[in-house]
């Protein structure tokens, strides 16, 4: 069998035994290809991994960064409330605010016992 292939204007004869070395030689190339080729794209994989784990650790660590200031910000408003509740209290409630002067001043009435705990702050 005989096979033709034409480049440009002139035929050329190969013969079956020439052709057959050609095609194995066309096939090892072929999976060279692909082996370079899946060779590139894994380390184009490992490339990108590679790039992102800094990126990773960056954003666990704005993250922890993030729940701490929020916890902070929960701390705070919940201490803005207990001190405008407290305001609240010392503008309308005159009970409480004789309470408060005197407990500041340290006043008590005749006969009044008073008792004073320690808090830690």
């Amino acid at each position: 069998m005989q096979v033709f292939f034409l480049f440009g204007m002139a035929r050329k004869r190969i013969g079956s035994a020439k052709l057959t070395r050609l095609e194995a030689r066309a096939r090892v190339l072929q999976g060279a290809v692909k082996v370079a080729f899946i060779a590139c794209c894994l380390a184009l994989g490992f490339v990108v991994v590679a790039m992102a784990i800094p990126q990773r650790r960056k954003l666990e660590k704005l993250e922890a960064h993030l729940k701490l200031s929020q916890e902070q910000e929960r701390t705070v408003m919940e201490e803005r409330d207990c001190r405008n509740i407290e305001l609240r209290a010392l503008r309308q409630d005159r009970a409480f605010l004789e309470i408060q002067a005197r407990d500041r001043l340290d006043y008590f009435r005749e006969g009044e016992r008073v008792l004073r705990f320690r808090r830690d702050r």
